[in-house]
């Protein structure tokens, strides 16, 4: 069952956030992804922040009566047009995460569906997502959810 967002939860989420840095950590071939002991406190923080500031939301999905996903959503800018760009009021999901011990049942697709929703009725025409490279699961879900790729950053190493 989906769920919006209740402080009730906040030792849910911050649980959720720091499996997927363990994760993200645990990919990282160059090893920047790091998992400092206050990472907990201080993300959580962080996505409120940006939730409030940005006109976002969190959805989260209750499975036998535990937290096992969540989604975040906020505004990433207005419409704009500058000298060399020019783009629609966009959302940008900040996080998708599911518990590994539920992965592959469909839930990441349903919070997607929902703050897809969410984003679209506040009158968002396209949806940014960043997508860490070595994270091929991630990439195949959200090819298959629609997205494509527009950017790519790269590195040198050791120069």
């Amino acid at each position: 069952m989906v769920l919006e967002y209740d402080e009730k939860y906040d030792d849910d989420i911050k649980d959720l956030l720091v499996e997927l840095q363990e994760y993200i950590q645990n990919i990282d071939i160059e090893g920047y992804n790091i998992l400092q002991k206050n990472y907990r406190k201080l993300y959580f923080e962080k996505v409120l922040n940006d939730v409030k500031n940005y006109k976002g939301k969190i959805f989260l999905y209750e499975e036998d009566n535990k937290i096992v996903g969540l989604v975040v959503g906020i505004v990433n800018n207005d419409e704009i047009e500058t000298y060399d760009f020019k783009a629609p009021k966009r959302g940008r999901i900040t996080e998708l995460v599911i518990s590994k011990n539920v992965r592959s049942k469909g839930i990441g697709t349903v919070l997607l569906k929902y703050m897809e929703d969410y984003l679209k009725s506040i009158g968002c025409k396209d949806i940014l997502i960043g997508v860490f490279a070595y994270n091929d699961n991630a990439v195949k879900f959200y090819r298959k959810n629609g997205y494509h790729v527009r950017m790519i950053d790269m590195i040198k190493m050791d120069i």
